[in-house]
């Protein structure tokens, strides 16, 4: 368990993740509306060379960001409004997985057998207010999550 005391914190374990991210990269957040999912994605964000602070996809559900913007092609996707898995087909995440990394908010919008191989982090509020960040980390993940 990590230990994420406010969003300073959030955006910083987000910058030191987008050190080891690389196209074909899935990377899962969940947890409770306002518990720092989108602070971990704007860190990631900024880090990868993202001037001025990333928008929540909330509405769009799907943002792309791609080079010179940032480093690396990415889609920021916000899961939120997703009612039925059957909707994800329309947003073409399978066809750009291999291309883009995908930072996916509310995961579990899309069903329990999706993105199987994907850094999943999910995110807790502790009492004291401070985010408890918890991690399943796959094998392709097991060496570069070593370094955080």
């Amino acid at each position: 368990m990590i230990r994420l005391d406010g969003p300073e914190a959030s955006e910083g374990f987000g910058a030191r993740l987008a050190a080891l991210v690389a196209p074909g990269d899935v990377i899962t957040l969940t947890g409770p509306l306002g518990a720092g999912k989108t602070s971990i994605a704007r860190g990631l964000l900024a880090a990868l060379g993202l001037a001025g602070e990333a928008p929540s996809p909330s509405f769009a559900i799907v943002q792309p960001y791609d080079p010179p913007e940032v480093s690396l092609p990415v889609l920021h996707v916000d899961l939120y409004r997703i009612e039925d898995p059957g909707e994800l087909a329309e947003l073409g995440l399978d066809e750009a997985e291999g291309e883009s990394l995908l930072l996916i908010e509310w995961p579990e919008r899309a069903g329990a057998d999706a993105w199987p191989h994907a850094l999943a982090l999910t995110l807790s509020v502790a009492a004291d207010g401070a985010r408890c960040l918890t991690a399943a980390v796959p094998a392709a993940w097991e060496a570069r999550w070593a370094l955080i």
